[in-house]
């Protein structure tokens, strides 16, 4: 089984994902793979994961000889925003964070995403690590360096591309997930294997029953799989110039139903919609047939993501997906699958296109 995966950037080994059971072995790496002596250390996370693990990390670090501190903010989409950004940045002013400090994101996509940010941002950039604890941020958003916050509801607007010195992933911590967070990080688990590998997407049909009771052989293989994708494509493509948009599958109309139910669905949940919408579109294009987006719909079923949602107008849904970051010019850099396994940008669909398979996920 997969322990760890060394991930590069600019063609030089830049940090190590690491795959452990647990929190016990997490100095032991940190001191073997990060190699440096901070002055102070804030584990930065949320009030949900601060209740189950905020004290054993704050007792690990003290080991490490390092000022140890902490700031937690609410749970949920609604924190991931600058005003939390400011709270953080006063924070470590008040104690006296310096270019020698380092921050530890402990929690999921919104506690990983605020603190990679906070951290390139601080004294224009202070080391930090990832902690994730959700399956969403352990296969998605604690690999490869984006780092963000949302503005005004238009979803990650504000960032930027900072990589962390070590990710530490306590596959355990999935045991603690509620159903819907779960659910979430399988939407993205389905996403990679859909835009990059068919053997792994067949795993994930086959092992449908091992994966929703959190097998951990099974999670563990899953969970490598997806960084393993993830890290392939970052390191070709670290700043989204080209392939990495292939990561985005499902992501354009995705956010845009997000935003307007007002984060009421879950990220992982959203995705689940554009990708059938995505499907569509790859079918008219004849590169998936009529059977293969059945059975694409069928597996996203089998693991309780929606493929379907109402109280939702397609024009407006259509409207909130021009304010995606990945317009090129007046037109979508859309997704594509040219085969189950294959991803492919387009970017010549017009907005009936784009009504048409936007109305294929609306009830």
């Amino acid at each position: 089984m997969l322990q760890e995966l060394l991930i590069n950037y600019e063609n030089k080994p830049c940090y190590k994902i690491v795959f452990r059971p647990d929190f016990s072995d997490l100095i032991n790496v940190f001191n073997s793979e990060v190699n440096h002596q901070y002055d102070k250390i804030c584990i930065v996370t949320d009030s949900n994961v601060a209740k189950l693990y905020l004290s054993e990390i704050i007792s690990g670090f003290k080991n490490t000889g390092s000022e140890v501190y902490s700031f937690s903010f609410d749970a949920g989409e609604e924190s991931k925003n600058l005003s939390i950004v400011n709270l953080l940045y006063q924070h470590l002013i008040n104690h006296k964070f310096t270019r020698n400090s380092l921050l530890v994101a402990l929690g999921g996509g919104v506690v990983g995403d605020l603190t990679g940010f906070a951290a390139a941002t601080f004294l224009r950039g202070i080391d930090f690590i990832q902690v994730p604890t959700t399956l969403l941020s352990q296969v998605d958003s604690s690999v490869g360096g984006k780092t963000g916050v949302d503005f005004n509801q238009y979803k990650n607007m504000v960032g930027a591309f900072y990589m962390p010195k070590l990710v530490y992933m306590n596959i355990g911590s999935l045991n603690t997930l509620d159903d819907n967070n779960f659910i979430c990080g399988m939407g993205e688990v389905i996403k990679s294997a859909l835009i990059a590998d068919k053997d792994f997407y067949i795993w994930l049909k086959d092992n449908s029953t091992l994966l929703k009771e959190r097998n951990y052989d099974a999670l563990a293989y899953a969970v490598g799989k997806c960084c393993g994708i993830k890290g392939h494509v970052v390191e070709i493509d670290p700043k989204e110039k080209g392939i990495r948009a292939y990561l985005n599958f499902g992501h354009t109309i995705g956010h845009a139903i997000e935003k307007l139910k007002n984060f009421t669905l879950g990220h992982g949940q959203c995705v689940g919609l554009g990708m059938v919408s995505a499907i569509y579109l790859s079918n008219k294009l004849s590169y998936i047939s009529d059977d293969e987006v059945s059975d694409i719909i069928e597996t996203l079923k089998e693991f309780d993501i929606p493929v379907s949602v109402d109280g939702l107008n397609p024009t407006e849904v259509l409207a909130a997906t021009k304010s995606d970051k990945k317009m090129t010019g007046n037109k979508i850099k859309f997704t594509i699958l040219k085969a189950v396994g294959q991803a492919d940008s387009y970017l010549d669909f017009s907005d009936e296109d784009l009504l048409w398979a936007i109305d294929k996920v609306l009830v």
